[in-house]
């Protein structure tokens, strides 16, 4: 039996042309087969239809069609974000550019733990975290694998900073990553503040942290899951300040609006924290994953320091040799960072920036549509790029129902959120290629699913 080609080395390029044709083959056929932004049939029809491609996963014998067969039931069991229809959660589609970047990383597979495995990759992330940073009005950030694990390292810097005892404050609209990460980090109970116009109020924080023991940690949000709401920061930096509580911000969302001229106002008050969470697979039109942890004082950094002696040996650090094991919680790690420059480069701050400005402006249309139509009703005027709505005066067991039914026909994919005690249907625009009629008749379908 020959051996197989590697991805990269002398051969590397010529054994991926044809094979990277064959994928893209598969990618059109299984979008085709699709037909829409979801399969079809809900969750049992799209396992059969997974099993029976798939067959035996781990056959004797090797099977030269297993990509071509693979990729395709993939694509055609998938959600497609790249579809206008498919607006449900923060799960952008993403640029070809950033595609492309990280296919190189795969090929060239760098592992970020040691400098003798990653030479460029470690300096090219250096240059871009810390010019991310800069622009959330901090020092530096570490690559994550998004949100969750981000706001984890928040809690975790803030730990090992104020020590065990310190207790996380935030609101109820917080992402539920942080009270999780909180009980991960054996950090006292979360005091979780009501929250009830769906964002942190800086009187009821002022409250808290006025009668809480300290060292506290307060977390903010710069654009919350259900609604893209943010959190009024310069006030929340102020009450922080002037009761010395450390912050702590979740822009995982939000941060985006860094890029745009027109909206990177909304984020005054980013630079006040100690650490911000930032996610360029949501406003970023990253493939996941491609998350940070910025942070104002690098030598909170110094927590994460370990020493392997295969990995940073006290005289390799001396004669030079950077030292990349406390740069994250993981070992092995991919360098994600690579589609990020490839996309800040490409683009710049301009056309990043229209990208953020695209996708607000649609979900400001798409809430004028609902507004104007007197079967629905908005939420709200979107903050960023998130719309809420409800067919008027339908029950929550009828909006879950026209939900469900989208999906499972695979005609649109839309997310849910409860408010103010109700139900709503969310539509997160994300898409910057979505046009008004597709707005328009992702409206036409949820009224047409809406029970007499």
């Amino acid at each position: 039996m020959r051996t197989p080609p590697l991805a990269s080395g002398p051969e590397g390029a010529d054994a991926l042309r044809p094979l990277l044709a064959d994928i893209l083959d598969a990618l059109d056929a299984g979008a085709r087969a699709r037909g829409g932004p979801l399969p079809a049939g809900g969750p049992a029809a799209v396992a059969a239809r997974v099993r029976a491609a798939v067959g035996e996963i781990l056959p004797e014998r090797g099977d030269p069609a297993a990509p071509h067969t693979l990729v395709r039931i993939l694509a055609e069991g998938s959600a497609d974000p790249a579809h206008p229809l498919c607006a449900a959660h923060l799960h952008c589609p993403p640029l070809a550019v950033a595609a492309a970047a990280d296919l190189a990383a795969s090929v060239l597979n760098p592992s970020l733990d040691s400098w003798d495995q990653a030479p460029a990759a470690s300096e090219l992330e250096a240059l871009v975290t810390r010019a991310l940073a800069a622009e959330a009005g901090l020092a530096d950030a570490l690559v994550t694998t998004g949100g969750t694990e981000s706001n984890h390292l928040a809690l975790l810097l803030a730990r090992e900073r104020l020590g065990p005892g310190v207790r996380l404050v935030c609101g109820a609209n917080a992402h539920h990553s942080l009270p999780r990460a909180a009980w991960l980090l054996g950090l006292p109970d979360p005091v979780v503040l009501p929250a009830p116009a769906g964002t942190l109020d800086p009187l009821a924080l002022d409250e808290a942290l006025a009668r809480l023991p300290g060292p506290l940690l307060v977390a903010a949000t710069a654009g919350t899951t259900d609604a893209g709401l943010i959190d009024p920061l310069p006030g929340i930096a102020a009450r922080c300040s002037a009761h010395g509580a450390r912050l702590h911000i979740d822009a995982a969302y939000g941060g985006g609006l860094l890029f745009s001229d027109r909206h990177r106002p909304r984020l005054a008050g980013l630079d006040a924290a100690h650490t911000v969470t930032l996610d360029l697979h949501k406003l970023g039109w990253q493939p996941a994953a491609a998350g940070l942890l910025a942070v104002r004082d690098t030598a909170d950094l110094g927590a994460l320091h370990q020493r392997a002696d295969y990995l940073n040996a006290d005289d390799d650090t001396e004669a030079g040799l950077p030292d990349l094991l406390g740069r994250s919680l993981r070992t092995t790690r991919r360098p994600d960072i690579l589609k990020i420059a490839v996309t800040l480069k490409t683009l710049g701050r301009t056309g990043l920036g229209a990208l953020v400005d695209e996708v607000c402006a649609r979900a400001q249309e798409f809430a004028a549509l609902i507004a104007a139509d007197p079967a629905l009703d908005l939420y709200a005027t979107p903050t960023l790029s998130t719309v809420l709505f409800r067919p008027t005066g339908a029950p929550d067991e009828a909006v879950a129902l026209i939900r469900r039914r989208l999906l499972t026909e695979g005609h649109a994919v839309l997310g849910r959120a409860r408010l103010d005690g109700r139900l709503w249907l969310k539509a997160t625009l994300l898409n910057p290629h979505t046009r008004p009629d597709d707005l328009a008749a992702l409206l036409r379908l949820v009224e047409g699913h809406t029970p007499a």
